[in-house]
């Protein structure tokens, strides 16, 4: 396999480092293919890799008591699955799963927490990752308890339209009820609000962001 050079990687942690600490880890680093769908990592489970998403995003997901799975962060490019490494943990704290089809490059856990140990650029970049996802995961919390259901809805498709860096995003209502712990029919009241308000355009189960100001608004 040809070395991985740092100009074609398209995660921005790894983008962010010094040419020379790229080069420590990325002989650690192998390309993968995500499936929509795939899930990564189980809650309570070790972690044995990390993914550095590359395109596509992934969904960090509660697992309530019930069985069903609720939302609380997604990981785009700007991060990594599986970071908690970095803060001296050993097993997943939620199911992480792969909402659209996409490519990570993905590192052992092995061989991870050494280079977070010991490499400063890395170290921090992962760091300041952790504690943004954590303020992430702070203000999913505070909108779920506090904003009505377009509301959610507008920031959720935000989200993902920031990490997939596509205006049309394959999503059918049955998922994003599940990310969002509400009815399907409840979210077909929602979207056709915001379709009726010309922000999106929802067909055959694909959103089309169509006035991204607005959908702000909207959030």
């Amino acid at each position: 396999m040809p070395a991985l050079e740092q100009e074609n990687v398209r995660n921005r942690l790894l983008r962010l480092l010094p040419a020379a600490e790229f080069n420590v880890i990325a002989p650690h680093l192998t390309p993968v293919e995500l499936e929509m769908g795939q899930t990564l990592h189980r809650a309570g489970d070790p972690i044995e890799h990390v993914y550095f998403v590359e395109t596509g995003f992934i969904s960090a997901l509660a697992v309530l008591s019930d069985g069903h799975p609720l939302e609380v962060g997604l990981i785009g490019s700007e991060g990594v699955d599986g970071v908690s490494i970095a803060l001296g943990a050993h097993t997943s704290f939620a199911e992480t799963m792969c909402q659209t089809g996409g490519r990570a490059l993905r590192m052992p856990a092995s061989a991870f927490k050494p280079a977070a140990d010991i490499v400063p650029h890395f170290r921090d970049l992962l760091l300041l990752y952790a504690h943004l996802f954590q303020i992430q995961v702070a203000q999913t919390a505070a909108c779920n308890a506090h904003h009505e259901l377009g509301q959610r809805l507008a920031r959720w498709l935000l989200g993902a339209h920031d990490r997939s860096g596509v205006a049309e995003l394959s999503l059918t209502q049955d998922l994003i009820a599940v990310m969002l712990g509400v009815r399907r029919s409840t979210v077909s009241v929602a979207a056709g609000t915001l379709q009726k308000a010309g922000v999106i355009r929802y067909q055959h189960g694909r959103i089309t962001i169509v006035d991204r100001v607005g959908l702000e608004n909207a959030a």
